[in-house]
């Protein structure tokens, strides 16, 4: 019988760090989803994932659907990934947000071309994110704490407990 493990973070009250496979589920999403949109031409789907991810970073990982799907579903399944500075993923969602925006501003606006490009861009590197963990949005908020001559320094993340009766 397999002995669950004690979260070290809250998912839904500890919004300074975040299991580091999350971002990479969320990423999936994203990734399948506005991939499936460029393939059938359901450009609404990219205004449905624009509107999520701004509706998670608004009123917190509780109203996000691939979220609450990791967090409840995944995560009780094979337990609490490494834990990372969540704001570097925070702000590639705002990013994504706004191009995922963008792509449907574009189709709707009967730019079809625009909207394939943006839409291929973030299809493209949400899928390569959670494929190899090589987050463009979040290496774009590193290098803007480097461009602006402050040093990245992760937030404090809390160490794993030892597990009693083992050294």
């Amino acid at each position: 019988m397999k002995q669950q493990v004690e979260r070290l973070a809250d998912p839904f009250r500890d919004l300074d760090v975040i299991d580091s496979r999350a971002p990479r589920f969320n990423q999936a999403v994203v990734g399948v989803l506005a991939a499936v949109a460029l393939v059938t031409g359901w450009w609404w789907i990219f205004g449905l994932l624009a509107l999520q991810l701004a509706i998670g970073l608004t009123l917190g990982r509780r109203f996000c659907l691939p979220c609450l799907a990791y967090f409840e579903l995944v995560q009780p399944v094979f337990g609490e990934g490494r834990l990372e500075d969540s704001r570097p993923p925070r702000f590639a969602n705002m990013v994504g947000a706004g191009f995922l925006s963008a792509a449907t501003v574009a189709f709707s606006l009967g730019a079809g071309v625009v909207g394939t490009a943006i839409g291929s861009l973030v299809a493209a590197l949400a899928l390569l994110a959670s494929v190899t963990g090589l987050c463009a949005g979040c290496e774009a908020y590193k290098l803007g704490h480097l461009l602006t001559g402050r040093r990245y320094v992760s937030c404090p993340i809390p160490p794993r407990p030892s597990v009693t009766g083992q050294p």
